[in-house]
């Protein structure tokens, strides 16, 4: 699944084309790319006609556009302040291999197309905007806004405190400004499982997957079963502190692109794939201490990490 850096990505990407768009028209191609949405594809796309799109917001992994209140027939600009505040939202799930692609109005169908809208955009014009996906593990889904409790900008993107009920369950990620390390660090300590599955665990902190994992517990020197409980205020600073550097740079190269399954709005691949020091490097040396980079299978997956520089700690 695309890990917090791909999704931002895209909704970067997203952002300037979609906001203040109005929808025009919408297609479902595939209703299993409906799953997630209370109703049949005729609700989702009477729900969607007309409305225009307030913004593009991330949290963590999960993406969503939140919704104008229903204009249909009103013009595609300007948006605010012409709309009240969004109570709906369309939320984006890429699960494994979904593409959320910008596509000029006349281009071609892709051949794993699932929906597409077209759009108005304030900035391009009439576009497209095509969601493809060749596994069919994601989704898209009309969907209620909450309030956060924290009251607090839902997510990057929006000043918005109203979140997704799909989403309010989700922690926010480490890049997110609201997100506080005190708690993250005292939750942290009252857990009894590995740190790497503690990483993963999208209720604690969010945006984190499997590369980034294991590219974070490199840098900051922890084995992947290492006890939460016997993990250091110090290291878990230390540990964090790498999570946002890594998270950091694999934004800056575009994300990472191991096969044709990710990639940005445009159809381009991310390049962070050739800055990896663990994940993948089963086999190779590493990068600072020269012995090799070892794989153990871990929940379904794999875990790569140098067994000389990260040792389990138990005091």
């Amino acid at each position: 699944m695309p890990e917090l850096p791909e999704v931002e990505v895209v909704r970067a990407g997203l952002e300037p084309a979609v906001t203040a768009a109005r929808i025009d028209a919408v297609t479902v191609f595939e209703e299993r790319s409906l799953r997630r949405h209370d109703g049949p594809s005729e609700d989702f796309i009477e729900r969607l006609e007309g409305r225009s799109i307030l913004a593009a917001v991330r949290r963590g992994k999960f993406l969503w556009l939140p919704l104008s209140a229903s204009v249909s027939g009103a013009p595609a600009f300007p948006v605010p302040p012409a709309f009240s505040p969004s109570t709906e939202a369309l939320v984006v799930h890429l699960g494994m291999s979904g593409q959320v692609l910008l596509r000029e109005f006349g281009r071609a169908d892709d051949a794993l197309l699932r929906i597409r809208m077209h759009i108005t955009s304030p900035a391009h014009g009439p576009m497209r905007v095509d969601f493809v996906d060749q596994r069919i593990f994601g989704s898209m889904a009309i969907d209620r806004m909450l309030t956060t409790p924290d009251g607090h900008a839902a997510g990057f993107g929006s000043d918005a405190a109203l979140i997704p009920s799909q989403v309010a369950h989700i922690a926010r990620d480490p890049l997110d400004p609201a997100f506080s390390d005190r708690r993250f660090f005292e939750a942290l300590a009252k857990r009894r499982t590995g740190i790497k599955r503690a990483l993963l665990d999208q209720n604690l902190i969010s945006g984190i997957g499997n590369i980034y994992a294991d590219e974070a517990l490199w840098a900051a020197r922890v084995h992947y079963n290492q006890p939460t409980a016997a993990l250091s205020r110090a290291r878990a600073r230390t540990l964090l502190a790498e999570v946002r550097l890594v998270l950091g740079r694999a934004l800056a190269e575009g994300g990472t692109s191991f096969d044709a399954q990710y990639v940005n709005v445009n159809g381009a691949s991310g390049y962070f794939s050739h800055s990896l020091s663990a994940y993948g490097r089963q086999g190779k040396s590493c990068s600072r201490c020269g012995r090799l980079i070892i794989r153990e299978s871990f929940m379904n997956r794999g875990s790569h990490f140098c067994p000389f520089c990260q040792r389990i700690r138990l005091a």
